[in-house]
């Protein structure tokens, strides 16, 4: 592995998002001296946070899987994750709504889903379901430390062993056909397919290797923390600071100062903050504007669909919602289609809605409940939309679809709208949130390296570089850019 050359002493961490938060914390448990910049007045980055009316949003992502990764950024710092956050977990982790009128609520307890699926489709399907648990646990065994959790300089870092293991399961196949071996439902597959979407993939065209997003949360479990998801990159905040890491809000970074390929301080508006390294867990548009252009690729990066998001109150929630809800369409592929190729809205949407206040009442006021619609859409660079005049108007069309399938009451108030629009401004290359897609050219060695330049002493970390999209690739990250700067 290729790591920085020369001093490493003291390192500024750019962005306090879950990436930079867990950067730092791993930087300093190796003794660094160790200084966050962060742009807005609290930690979270993408995970950000919104008061209104006295409903507690969470903007930003709402499913947490894997809490021993947090774990592990706490325990850099002899901290402990249960000192610093209440994880509550999840039963069900999600509840799937179909459009035939049908649900099954997703277990992760493998008896308790094995009785949910041959209930819900029977016998054949149950036992095809036992199968690919044991398929998915095994596909998470081989990527878990190699091809998730390493850093790579190469292709030819993944040749050996878990190289032929992974493909004699199948990963480099079609994760549809993958999960078609073992399940014959239409509606059961989607339920363990709809994760590449996170992916910025169509499950046909999605490595059967990301099924591996389905293991995370359809058998390791989905966590929620009491105080919202804001409560995570608060706790990593605190510890980082009760260890020592100095913060630095309300600061955008303007540039870095060179002498020759290093960088030898970090400028804002009114400082100069020097350093020995830098790490940028900014995301790719504010990385590339600071490097001065990324490291060249034979082809363009290819972005991810963008999302809506549409946050509400209502003065109840339907019996018929989990915490996590997922309402399929009719439509599957064609929805796919519309959204990465053609650039339109879906016609049929398949939908998230997470009514955190089920879990925690304390995020609503006394009297009323809290949903999160996200909608995924085309980014702005497949479909330029006007959403200033679409955004709103889109919102209520989701709320109309959703109250028709009897998920939402009829009197809900709008409280706030995200659309591609925003995420741009948020600094998201293409108005998306979920980064570069994860084509086959897009991924492990051949996704953007966290280490843009071999002589220099600057290292990416986020959802924009390895290993990929999505909460626990974020964290792994942060460990994997600290791991370049090795004393």
């Amino acid at each position: 592995m290729h790591v920085v050359r020369g001093r490493t002493d003291s390192v500024v961490v750019v962005g306090a998002g879950l990436a930079g938060l867990s950067a730092a914390l791993h930087l300093r448990g190796a003794g660094h001296q160790v200084t966050v910049v962060e742009q807005r007045g609290h930690p979270g980055g993408l995970a950000g946070r919104s008061d209104v009316d006295g409903h507690r949003l969470d903007t930003g992502p709402t499913v947490l899987t894997m809490p021993e990764l947090l774990d592990e950024a706490f325990s850099a710092v002899g901290q402990r994750l249960s000192d610093r956050l209440e994880l509550l977990p999840l039963h069900p982790a999600y509840r799937a709504t179909f459009a035939d009128g049908s649900a099954l609520d997703v277990h992760t307890d493998a008896e308790r889903m094995e009785q949910e699926v041959r209930d819900f489709a029977g016998g054949r399907e149950a036992g095809g379901y036992r199968r690919l648990r044991a398929w998915l646990t095994r596909l998470h065994e081989v990527e878990r430390e190699r091809f998730i959790g390493a850093n790579l300089d190469s292709p030819l870092d993944l040749l050996g062993r878990d190289l032929a293991a992974l493909a004699a399961l199948g990963g480099f196949g079609s994760l549809s056909r993958a999960v078609g071996r073992f399940l014959d439902d239409p509606r059961l597959r989607r339920v363990f397919t709809f994760q590449s979407l996170y992916a910025g993939v169509a499950p046909r065209d999605a490595l059967a290797a990301y099924a591996v997003i389905a293991y995370m949360d359809t058998v390791a479990g989905v966590w929620f923390p009491r105080g919202g998801m804001r409560a995570v990159p608060q706790a990593l905040a605190d510890a980082a600071l009760d260890a020592g890491v100095e913060f630095h809000y309300d600061t955008e970074v303007t540039a870095l100062e060179r002498a020759g390929s290093r960088v030898t301080a970090v400028r804002t508006a009114g400082d100069r903050i020097p350093c020995d390294a830098v790490v940028l867990a900014t995301g790719p548009a504010q990385s590339t504007r600071l490097l001065h252009g990324r490291p060249r690729r034979p082809v363009p990066l290819r972005w991810s669909p963008s999302a809506v998001v549409v946050h509400l109150s209502a003065p109840e929630a339907s019996a018929d919602l989990a915490h996590h809800t997922i309402s399929f369409g009719e439509a599957w592929d064609g929805t796919f289609d519309e959204i990465i190729r053609a650039g339109r809205l879906m016609s049929d949407p398949s939908l998230l809605l997470t009514t955190p206040s089920l879990t925690d009442p304390a995020l609503a006021p006394a009297g009323r409940h809290l949903h999160y619609v996200l909608a995924p859409c085309p980014n702005l660079d497949s479909a330029p939309l006007r959403w200033d005049a679409l955004g709103p108007r889109y919102a209520d069309e989701l709320v109309a679809e959703l109250t028709r399938r009897k998920l939402l009451v009829t009197d809900v108030t709008r409280l706030a709208t995200t659309t591609p629009d925003d995420w741009a401004t948020l600094g998201q290359a293409a108005g998306t949130p979920f980064s570069a897609a994860h084509t086959f050219g897009q991924t492990g060695p051949f996704r953007p390296r966290n280490l843009p330049h071999r002589r220099g002493n600057v290292v990416l970390a986020g959802s924009g570089t390895t290993p990929g999209v999505g909460i626990p690739p974020v964290l792994i990250s942060g460990r994997l850019a600290a791991e370049r700067l090795r004393r």
